[in-house]
């Protein structure tokens, strides 16, 4: 179908088609948890965890809930595309197609940005508990004070070789299996699924630190990859996520994926809306041009700091 036959029914059309078949990058869903909203802002409550079995004494050792909360206010986006209908009826290489194409590939990595975001001012941003998402002094209840933001030694922070990255994926699972919750049980003990997420510039280090069988230390002729014996012996997976909106440069994540909840929130009150001024309009007979545009109403945030632990390397 020549471009000059596109009707605002048919954009519409591939907008929702090409929406439903590039879903965004595949970290979004590991990592948080998306809800519904209906009103401008949402409440979501943070309970403690449920006691430990005791020795019965003849009484029924009831205790509290510990209780903290976080609110999300929704935002309003938008993005337009102003179309002459010149360039429609002159278009001879699907240029329009394309460009509603991106539209809805832009919708779909909206959700990426504002993880991104989020993620980037983690270190400097309460979560529910009032301490920053990244923080070394998180404490709640019997936990004790506990770090999900550590370091680790290099040689060259910008620049780690794979056994400096396979050490300091290793020391993120340990400090995340480490964390206990309210009552001073382990919170993360069911622990066997990870994503990694780095910048681009740690993409082929932290590659070869999940996926190398043998990791070739300075003075050392090779020696075996924790990581893998980790994987055959014990159960855990990793996976990673190069995210090119970060601008860490001497910083990764990791994250749990397999518990019941997520690290981060997604709120949804309105979910990407497509409209048309168009054929007939008042734009088209006096402006000569067609407007398509995408509308959402959404909202993030952090959700359980305990299944995400930041790594600087120093």
């Amino acid at each position: 179908m020549g471009a000059g036959l596109l009707t605002s029914r048919a954009i519409r059309g591939m907008y929702y088609q090409r929406l439903e078949q590039n879903v965004g990058s595949e970290w979004i869903e590991r990592v948080s948890e998306e809800f519904s909203s209906d009103q401008a802002s949402e409440d979501y409550p943070f309970l403690g965890m449920s006691p430990t079995l005791q020795l019965y004494k003849g009484e029924i050792p009831a205790t509290n809930l510990r209780e903290n909360k976080i609110t999300l206010a929704n935002q309003e986006y938008m993005a337009a595309l102003e179309i002459p209908t010149k360039w429609i009826r002159r278009d001879k290489t699907q240029q329009i197609i394309t460009r509603i194409n991106d539209l809805a590939d832009r919708t779909n990595a909206h959700w990426a940005s504002l993880l991104s975001t989020l993620l980037l001012n983690a270190e400097a941003t309460v979560c529910y508990d009032d301490q920053y998402f990244f923080d070394t002094d998180h404490a709640e209840g019997d936990s004790g004070t506990l770090s999900n933001d550590i370091t680790h030694d290099i040689t060259t922070t910008t620049a780690p070789t794979t056994g400096e990255m396979e050490g300091g994926i290793l020391k993120a699972t340990e400090q995340l299996l480490k964390l206990k919750d309210d009552k001073g049980e382990p919170i993360n003990e069911n622990a066997k699924e990870f994503l990694i997420m780095v910048p681009i510039a740690f993409m082929s280090s932290a590659a070869a630190a999940i996926g190398s069988q043998v990791i070739v230390d300075s003075g050392t002729n090779g020696r075996s990859n924790t990581i893998i014996t980790l994987g055959s012996v014990g159960g855990f997976q990793y996976r990673i996520a190069v995210n090119p909106r970060l601008t860490w440069t001497t910083k990764f994540a990791l994250f749990r994926t397999d518990g019941a909840l997520k690290p981060l929130i997604r709120q949804t009150e309105v979910a990407p809306e497509f409209s048309a001024i168009a054929e007939g309009s008042e734009t088209e007979q006096k402006q000569k041009k067609h407007i398509y545009s995408v509308y959402a109403s959404r909202a993030v945030g952090y959700g359980m700091w305990q299944l995400a632990c930041m790594v600087t390397f120093i």
